[in-house]
């Protein structure tokens, strides 16, 4: 089974990533990853973000990044399903 990816810096702990992340990590959907660093250093000193497949999807709270993380998964897993089945048309 494909697990989504979710990876996040604990340099950007400071705006609550951690919370967000043990949130994924209970369930067996999602392959988390921490980093000390994500080479985002502009991004992490302003907001919480995470990349999610290597997209990097960021707000302005710790909470509404839950709700970006969980829109870009679905949104991604559309792609994925489109693709597929463009492929399977050809």
């Amino acid at each position: 089974m494909f697990k989504t990816m979710i990876e996040y810096c604990t340099s950007n702990a400071h705006h609550g990533t951690v919370d967000i992340m043990q949130k994924f990590e209970q369930e067996d959907l999602y392959e988390i990853t921490e980093y000390g660093c994500l080479g985002n250093c502009g991004e992490c000193y302003l907001k919480p973000f995470a990349l999610v497949e290597g997209e990097i999807v960021a707000a302005d709270t710790s909470d509404e990044l839950y709700g970006k993380i969980c829109e870009a998964i679905i949104r991604q897993e559309n792609d994925r399903d489109a693709l597929d089945k463009l492929l399977d048309d050809l």
